[in-house]
């Protein structure tokens, strides 16, 4: 079985409507054409050689067994065009790769430059379509070289030989200071004439001028500046830009727990994903994003709200049939592969309130709202007011029984109060003083059933001893005051029975070998953006030293490059889940801007900031939400 590098050691490529991950041995093991939720070309990352990827590397170590890696490597300024820099016995040489935002055809480029000496290399792509299933018929035309197979063609340019080797396509060269090699694959259907031959150095010039111009637009100048904004791109690479879509990840099937079955395919669009993430892009300045995601969800929602899925496609499709593929046997042996996703059909009322949420901050940074919108938020309160009360799957979309799980309820009371707000603000007309009346029964209940006296704690679900990290959004979203002895309770409760001394949170406790409350067998890593919520929880109730410790070991788990997965496991000390995730990314970017506000509410009070005053069921829908 191949040796497969960590997680950690790939980096992102990407042109807004599909990534690929590079490798710091020069290869190219993930990308899917022509977008993020086809099927991969490259499929190494959860498969073997056989599966597909293209290494262009010294010759000394160009060989599936080798792991040399680069010396150095670096994403160009505030870019996604990454440079990687080997040092070898002959000479140095450097290989840049980006892929430009695209106008025609998708395409990945790669430009090898001699520094010094001469550096022997070699460019090996193995394609493989349908995630590693097929073999393309390679051949060449006109001097160029094409792997075709049924809907699908990839032409690979290059200005040095290629030539056809045992199902790959190689170029050997030496790489000498002064000359420059260009290699662009590009993607088309099989059917449509061949693309045009691009000029690799133009693309480059366009491809970082379009990443200067984009984070130019950032507003935010304060502490960690540098980490806000690598997130805040990363965040951006995971938008598809034809639709306003946004995936939860670039890729499926990254485990949760090395050889275990906890693997998700994330090329899609949660409603709770995306909503969150545009929060992090519109608090830094980025307005057109949500502006193109409010359309993405009117036509995804369209005209049956009542059936509203937690998930879509980045088109809005709304059939994602989750399948497995047996061929390929995983990220280090972590089976089953997984294409799809089961979870489109589960009942979250979480993302109820983090879809309204979205709609009231883009209120108050001056998105203009249309009647459209306002129609479709009228339905969602409507269907809400009369399914609240309902179980189900809750954020963490277990798949076991349904339960009334507290944050799920909480993210209820969130989607009321910021309408009431709305309304309150001449911004929506609906019925106010149904609106909170529905508000506090909502919060009655979940003060009375969601509370465990005994321990000062918020559960898991009613009734439950169970706890779970999503409650330590209680005070972030202005359910209650953070100086309230359950909130406090609460943070501490997680603290002691779901984090590592380093403040690492797992979501709630798994269960080993046996189906938990999740209706899974098996464990998994800490949750990092579980870990940034602790962050804002420490900073919100008082404890800014704490929050900002914590805050600062979350960066150090951060690649070399500024990339965060999903999980991380804390025994092993490696990343885990898929890669990069949009909620570790998010989580940072709003963890940076709250520090920065608390502390400069400090440094402008002549005393230490009072924490707010408990809030009575009559003016909570004043209070402005404590991450907006």
């Amino acid at each position: 079985m191949t040796r497969h590098p960590r997680i950690e050691r790939y980096g992102l490529i990407g042109d807004l409507q599909t990534s690929a991950h590079v490798c710091d041995d020069g290869s190219v093991d993930w990308l899917c054409l022509p977008r993020f939720d086809s099927p991969a070309v490259f499929a190494r990352l959860v498969g073997e050689g056989e599966h597909g990827s293209w290494r262009i590397a010294p010759a000394a170590s160009a060989d599936d067994a080798g792991c040399e890696v680069a010396a150095e490597r670096r994403y160009v300024g505030d870019s996604l065009v990454l440079e990687s820099v080997w040092r070898t016995a002959t000479g140095v040489v450097r290989v840049t790769d980006f892929m430009p935002p695209r106008k025609g055809e998708p395409q990945v480029v790669r430009i090898v430059e001699g520094l010094t000496g001469e550096v022997a290399m070699v460019s090996a792509m193995r394609p493989r379509l349908g995630y590693g299933r097929i073999y393309p018929w390679i051949h060449e035309v006109g001097g160029r070289m094409v792997a075709e197979a049924g809907a699908d063609a990839l032409w690979l340019d290059a200005g040095v030989q290629q030539v056809e080797k045992d199902g790959n396509v190689v170029s050997a060269f030496t790489a000498t200071p002064g000359e420059v090699q260009a290699f662009m694959l590009s993607w088309c259907p099989s059917h449509a004439p061949a693309p045009d031959v691009a000029d690799a150095e133009a693309a480059l010039a366009q491809t970082l001028a379009y990443w200067s111009d984009w984070t130019q637009q950032c507003t935010y100048n304060g502490p960690y500046r540098e980490a806000v904004v690598r997130s805040l791109i990363t965040l951006k690479a995971m938008t598809y830009a034809p639709s306003g879509g946004i995936v939860a990840a670039p890729t499926t099937s990254l485990p949760e727990e090395i050889g275990g079955g906890r693997n998700w395919d994330y090329r899609y669009t949660w409603l709770r994903d995306a909503a969150t993430t545009l929060g992090a892009l519109l608090g830094t300045g980025y307005v057109e994003e949500a502006q193109a995601w409010r359309r993405w969800l009117l036509r995804a929602v369209a005209g049956d709200p009542e059936n509203l899925q937690i998930m879509y496609g980045i088109t809005a499709e709304r059939d994602l049939p989750e399948l497995e593929l047996p061929w390929l046997p995983g990220y280090e042996g972590s089976a089953p592969v997984r294409v799809g996703n089961g979870a489109a059909g589960q009942l979250q009322l979480d993302v109820y309130g983090e879809a309204i949420d979205l709609l009231y901050l883009a209120h108050l940074s001056g998105v203009a709202r249309c009647a459209d919108t306002a129609v479709l938020h009228q339905r969602l309160i409507e269907i809400l007011a009369r399914r609240w009360q309902e179980p189900d799957e809750g954020i963490w979309e277990v798949r076991g029984a349904r339960r009334h799980f507290v944050h799920s309820k909480v993210m209820a009371w969130v989607a009321v109060d910021r309408t009431i707000r709305l309304v309150e603000a001449g911004a929506l007309d609906m019925d106010l003083v149904a609106l909170i009346e529905l508000r506090d029964a909502i919060h009655q209940e979940v003060c009375e059933k969601g509370y465990d006296p005994v321990r000062n704690t918020f559960t898991q679900s009613y009734g439950s001893k169970e706890l779970d990290a999503a409650t330590l959004l209680i005070a972030a979203t202005g359910f209650l005051p953070p100086d309230d002895p359950r909130v406090i309770g609460t943070v501490d409760a997680i603290q002691q029975e779901l984090a590592t001394v380093d403040g690492l949170v797992a979501r709630y406790r798994t269960s080993g070998t046996t189906a938990g409350v999740d209706g899974l067998a098996g464990d998994e890593g800490t949750f990092i953006l579980c870990s940034f919520w602790l962050v804002d929880a420490l900073a919100l109730t008082g404890r800014a030293e704490e929050a900002t410790a914590l805050f600062e070991r979350l960066l150090a788990l951060r690649t070399d490059l500024g990339l965060l997965a999903e999980e991380y496991d804390p025994v092993q000390r490696r990343q885990l889940g898929n890669f990069p995730q949009a909620f570790p990314h998010m989580g940072m970017v709003h963890s940076a801007r709250l520090l920065e506000r608390l502390a400069a509410e400090s440094a402008t009070s002549t005393s230490a900031p009072a924490l707010p005053a408990p809030c009575s069921a009559q003016d909570r829908a004043g209070r402005m939400p404590q991450h907006a």
